[in-house]
């Protein structure tokens, strides 16, 4: 038989798109964590003036692009890694995607991709394109993986393990420890996606590399942290048997960030000012929207961490597909309902707080006439 795509996603949003555009002109899109806020100056000039456009970057950075990552990787969470143990790759969604096929080539006797039961969809669809197994774990109330309901059958047929701390799209923080010793007792890889891991709130940001390397892998994204989804950058760090394995399937696959690209990356990494601001600005945005859907009756708190509202659906809606229309027809706003990231999230909503300040204050003054 052969493979036909699922749709995707967020196309799925189209119609409540055209609700909100015949009610108000237009929408106010917040079901995609897409930043709207400019990049630091120095680094867009980095882009124009590195002068690497003309030849082959290398597949797993220039040498001075892994040390600024590395180097971040220290300032940030205290963990000391050589630039050897850094690479880079194409925006962190092209590695989530392709990371299960790879590691397949390397253990083929497991068939499983393990990954959170309310997460980004390209866990899964990652086990999918990669002609493996794609098996839910439980989440308990805190977000943290249940771990020790994970089947032993799926446990023993784990090719690698997925957590996501601050989650996409709830902002629970998982135990980073439990996961990496709950992968190392079984000799599966635990693969950590820390992309959020600048706007948590609750408590310092973490990373699994804390634990140690040993069969983990961390992965971080320039988009969230420094406004720069548009020029695809990444980074993922580690194990070192593990980095070796994936630098070299990658390079084969011609995998690589392009030249000016990697010295802009180099600048935002280099520097974290920037993030400062961003992450009061996230902060507020969420109080405000917060309080806003409280008043009008959706009652919302803030998350742990991210910049997204996990909000659970009033008991007098439908679905969280009714809630979503509902939110476009009184405010123009458009969020993604929970199903999108799995059944388990079907009694929810996602909301990213991407759009414009003055954007945000007509939603709050449109929701403000339905309290």
């Amino acid at each position: 038989m052969s493979f036909t795509p699922p749709p995707y996603p967020y196309d799925r949003l189209d119609a409540l798109r055209e609700i909100a555009k015949r009610i108000f002109g237009s929408a106010i899109d917040c079901s995609i964590g897409t930043p709207c806020d400019p990049p630091p100056d120095d680094v867009v000039a980095a882009l124009g003036t590195s002068g690497l456009e003309r030849g082959y970057p290398t597949s797993a950075g220039s040498p001075q692009l892994r040390t600024a990552m590395s180097n971040y990787m220290e300032r940030r969470f205290g963990v000391e890694i050589s630039p050897e143990d850094v690479a880079g790759c194409v925006g962190t969604k092209e590695f989530v995607a392709s990371t299960a096929q790879y590691l397949h080539l390397r253990d083929p006797e497991h068939d499983t991709v393990l990954f959170p039961e309310i997460s980004y969809p390209t866990y899964a669809m990652g086990a999918t394109l990669a002609g493996l197994r794609a098996v839910p774990v439980p989440t308990g109330v805190d977000g943290a993986l249940r771990l020790d309901e994970i089947a032993h059958a799926d446990a023993e047929r784990a090719l690698c393990l997925w957590t996501n701390s601050p989650s996409n799209p709830t902002g629970a923080l998982d135990n980073l420890t439990e996961a990496a010793e709950w992968g190392r007792t079984r000799k599966v890889p635990v693969l950590s996606d820390e992309c959020y891991a600048e706007f948590t709130w609750s408590k310092a940001p973490q990373t699994i590399l804390e634990s140690g390397m040993t069969g983990v892998l961390a992965v971080h994204s320039i988009s969230k942290r420094s406004n720069l989804a548009g020029i695809r950058c990444g980074f993922y760090t580690g194990d070192p048997e593990l980095i070796a394995f994936l630098r070299g399937v990658r390079q084969h696959a011609g995998l690589m960030v392009p030249g000016p690209v990697q010295a802009a990356v180099e600048v935002a990494y280099n520097d974290d000012l920037h993030v400062e601001k961003q992450r009061a600005i996230y902060l507020l945005r969420l109080n405000k929207l917060a309080e806003a859907l409280t008043g009008a009756g959706i009652p919302a708190t803030i998350p742990d961490g991210t910049f997204y509202l996990w909000v659970p659906i009033p008991s007098d809606e439908v679905d969280a597909w009714s809630l979503a229309a509902r939110l476009a027809e009184q405010a123009g706003l458009i969020v993604s309902p929970g199903d999108l990231y799995g059944e388990a999230g079907k009694h929810f909503i996602r909301i990213a707080v991407v759009v414009s300040d003055e954007d945000l204050d007509l939603v709050c003054e449109r929701l403000a006439q339905h309290g």
